[in-house]
């Protein structure tokens, strides 16, 4: 055995995957025609499962503002925040954000995942606690990691093992950190964030919530699950990404606790990574902007999540019990899920294949995110992508037991 033996089992997953056409952990876009369509390999398909939730990619003023950026200042910053690329945009998004959560304080990261492996390994030592959900995102797993704390995991949106964790850190509670995500990105399931907020304020712990895949799809003003909740103030600790709503990339944490700003400071991951581009912060401005000038985006991107929910349920598939942006079909094994993904994209549909170990049930799943740039009759293709692709599975099944 050398270093790069290990490769040799790795090398199955494709072959695993691809059903002699596609690989569905590579898919590439030849071309990106809007917001819900692309081209890949000559077949035009509809998206169906790129978390583009407003669909402000293909915005007009978004675009606007990246090229007048591009003009402005350049491609790119060659370095950290706290090197040369720390640009008065930067510091207008952290002011813009900071007023949209009614926070003192915000912090930008160049992307999604270095906003939790910051924020985390900023605000955790190895004399913290930090308790994550089971099912939380493997960039807050990593960080929490990173950052030297011990690490605990209680039961998937469980309060009650949440208060058991605290109660046996008894002292150690006020030098915890619980952290969950609002809107999780599988299952499309929501925390019970009130529930969590009692807890921690009985024990005097602090709580981050990860809104990635709830900013701009939950609350009156599309600040996410906290707000729609009626939670926010007392979170401790808000972090998100650009990269789903906002249709950008990047990542932010707000907090209305000084010790944010010094974060900067503290921060490996801020210190020493470079800062986004200008475009992409002229582009994020902008569609942070646009997401509270146009609620009606929200409302139509949840009369689209009911419309597909609807469609799929009266096809009688496993899907979970809440209606949101995300809608994910269960399947009694790998090769089912395999089967219809593939058969998706000869429909013309791409959708998220989710297998063991990546779902957080152990369970095989096609999801689906819906945007409000999705037409009814995009929405229609999609419930029929699956009508055919699940009727040809259980024909073949039949021919195989004759």
């Amino acid at each position: 055995m050398d270093l790069l033996s290990k490769f040799e089992a790795v090398a199955e997953i494709p072959r695993q995957l691809n059903g002699g056409s596609l690989d569905p952990t590579n898919v590439v876009m030849d071309q990106l025609v809007s917001a819900t369509e692309a081209v890949v390999q000559g077949r035009s398909v509809i998206l169906a499962g790129t978390n583009n939730y407003l669909g402000l990619t293909f915005d007009a003023e978004c675009i606007e503002a990246g090229k007048r950026a591009l003009d402005q200042a350049g491609t790119g910053t060659t370095g950290s925040r706290m090197a040369n690329g720390n640009f008065t945009a930067h510091q207008a998004l952290e002011r813009e954000l900071a007023e949209f959560y009614d926070m003192p304080h915000a912090v930008v990261f160049p992307t999604g995942y270095v906003a939790n492996l910051g924020t985390l390994c900023g605000l955790l030592g190895a004399d913290d606690c930090v308790l994550l959900d089971a099912d939380a995102h493997a960039s807050l797993y990593d960080g929490a990691r990173m950052s030297g704390a011990e690490v605990y995991r209680f039961k998937h949106n469980d309060p009650a093992s949440l208060d058991a964790h605290l109660r046996r850190l008894k002292a150690r509670a006020t030098r915890t950190l619980i952290v969950t995500e609002g809107l999780y990105s599988i299952l499309g399931d929501t925390a019970p964030l009130a529930e969590f907020v009692a807890i921690k304020q009985r024990y005097g712990a602090y709580l981050l919530v990860d809104e990635a895949h709830s900013l701009g799809v939950y609350g009156d003003r599309g600040r996410g699950l906290s707000d729609a909740a009626g939670v926010l103030p007392e979170v401790d600790f808000i972090v998100g990404t650009f990269s789903k709503s906002l249709g950008a990339t990047g990542g932010f944490c707000v907090s209305a606790h000084k010790a944010l700003a010094l974060l900067r400071y503290t921060s490996r991951p801020y210190i020493f990574t470079a800062s986004a581009s200008p475009s992409v912060i002229a582009t994020t401005r902008t569609a942070l902007a646009l997401m509270q000038k146009r609620p009606q985006l929200r409302q139509q991107l949840w009369r689209n999540a009911h419309e597909l929910h609807a469609g799929l349920s009266n096809l009688k598939l496993q899907l979970g019990s809440e209606i949101s942006p995300i809608v994910s079909v269960g399947f009694d094994s790998r090769e089912a899920a395999l089967a219809c993904w593939h058969s998706m994209m000869k429909s013309g549909v791409y959708t998220n294949l989710v297998v063991p170990p990546a779902s957080p049930d152990g369970s095989s799943l096609i999801r689906c995110s819906i945007s409000a740039a999705h037409t009814s009759e995009q929405i229609q293709c999609i419930v029929d992508a699956f009508a055919n692709a699940i009727g040809a599975a259980e024909s073949a099944k039949g021919a195989a037991s004759v």
